[in-house]
């Protein structure tokens, strides 16, 4: 990213942030965060008892390094000198209190980076926490990370996709917990002794999500024999190109999980559903950002059409093929994918070659968000298990389900004297398994999928398939 001066901000000359990481505090911090995440138990406290323990002047000592590292390092960043005090309030709490499950909300409530959102921002975190997809322990993660928010992005916020509490990201260094499939930042994920009341702010690592769509999508064009549009070719070959394109789906992405005829909230509710529920709100949150960039497009902004083609690649040759058969819901949204636009010969499968009609993929894919909205809608005026069955019903048009699931053969075969949620348990783990078509390809990109964790704008070059 090119380097800016921010005048506007207090404390906000990014020109100088890229000293973070190259300072020797950097490096201090860094190697104590991994010498304690090892010495961490999953919920992140630390036991002196094993035989491999560390004694607790060691312990100590480390969190010392840590303390001594952010007090180093939080002049470069004056933005977030609030959030260091804390920060180091926290840690030392954490050690004097007998490095038990560690507590550090007073320093999540003093970040806020969404309040201060300026391009090429850097901020450095520091948080015992679980990285999702990839480490599922609260051990201490610390993260030196940019602010991506260019004009552009600022001015379609601020005017017609509002959700003040996005923040697209960038990585410039990170511990252990983040060299994984990792690629968003969450409040929800910290170790902290009660949730707030509400959340200020999430993080999307943008140049993780256009790094590994990139080296994604290059390996499946080739080996499905696509013949890509010059413009398109060149996008993929692009990754701060990328990167812009992969911000401004996940903004609308985001905000669109609370917009629309929501019959159910799915995520701010805890609620136990079948998976394909999961999938079809992740496709229609996805959808709707194709949508509007159709509408971009047709507007002359030149993100629109980088954006339709990001979620149609990455929604067909990386998601189905992604992550374990168990309960999948981002793959079973990819597969839905493919097969409408498959069935609707907007995509076809022959003498080995991948086709596809470029001019009618938009209108098409947004028929297909057309018919999740209409299961919404009409879900508003169903019961829960209506409603389940309903979008069972729209999966399993395009989606042969396992030749041994009971849902398949109807609410006959269940036992409707259960709660629903009950019923979830009758849900196959691979509800809805792979096609042919998908098994071979899962075969053919295995090791390109595995190149891909800890992947970043740096080390994005191709893998042959």
């Amino acid at each position: 990213m090119t380097e800016i001066l921010v005048q506007d901000v207090v404390g906000a000359d990014v020109s100088t942030a890229a000293q973070v990481i190259g300072h020797p505090a950097w490096s201090e911090l860094k190697n104590a965060v991994e010498e304690i995440r090892v010495w961490q138990s999953a919920d992140g406290s630390i036991g002196f008892d094993a035989d491999d323990a560390p004694s607790r002047a060691t312990a100590e000592a480390a969190v010392d390094r840590v303390v001594a590292g952010v007090e180093q390092l939080s002049p470069l960043l004056p933005h977030d000198a609030e959030y260091h005090r804390a920060l180091v309030a926290d840690l030392r709490r954490w050690a004097g209190g007998g490095f038990a499950v560690p507590d550090f909300l007073d320093s999540l409530l003093a970040f806020q980076p969404a309040a201060n959102r300026v391009d090429g921002l850097q901020h450095l975190v520091l948080f015992p926490m679980y990285t999702q997809n990839g480490n599922p322990d609260r051990n201490f993660e610390a993260v030196v990370l940019r602010m991506v928010w260019p004009e552009w992005l600022a001015e379609l916020e601020a005017t017609r996709y509002d959700n003040p509490l996005f923040c697209g990201i960038t990585f410039e260094d990170f511990t252990a917990g983040y060299d994984t499939n990792s690629a968003v930042l969450f409040p929800e994920t910290i170790a902290v002794r009660e949730a707030p009341e509400r959340f200020s702010w999430g993080g999307i690592f943008c140049d993780r999500e256009a790094a590994r769509f990139r080296r994604v999508t290059e390996a499946s064009v080739d080996l499905l024999g696509i013949d890509l549009p010059e413009d398109i070719q060149a996008m993929v070959a692009d990754q701060a190109r990328c990167e812009q394109a992969f911000v401004l789906w996940d903004m609308v992405h985001d905000r669109t999980h609370s917009h629309g005829d929501l019959p159910f909230d799915p995520f701010m509710i805890k609620q136990r559903q079948p998976f394909w529920m999961y999938g079809l709100e992740e496709l229609r949150c996805d959808l709707t950002a194709f949508k509007e960039a159709v509408k971009l497009e047709s507007e002359g902004n030149p993100h629109g059409r980088d954006v339709q083609y990001a979620v149609l690649f990455d929604r067909m040759f990386r998601f189905p093929v992604t992550g374990d058969r168990v309960r999948n819901y981002d793959g079973l949204g990819g597969q839905l994918l493919f097969a409408y636009l498959h069935k609707h010969d907007v995509v076809r499968w022959t003498d080995n070659t991948l086709r596809i009609d470029w001019e009618r993929a938009p209108k098409v894919t947004n028929q297909l968000c057309a018919e999740i909205e209409k299961l919404y809608r009409d879900g508003i005026d169903r019961p829960k298990l209506v409603h389940w069955f309903a979008a069972y019903d729209l999966v399993s048009t395009y989606l042969a389900p396992h030749p041994g699931s009971r849902w398949a053969k109807g609410p006959d075969a269940l036992d409707l004297t259960l709660p629903p949620r009950k019923l979830v348990d009758d849900v196959l783990p691979d509800e809805f398994p792979l096609s042919m078509f998908y098994e071979a390809l899962s075969k053919k990109l295995k090791h390109v999928i595995a190149s891909t964790k800890g992947i970043t704008a740096d080390t994005v070059g191709p893998v042959a398939a």
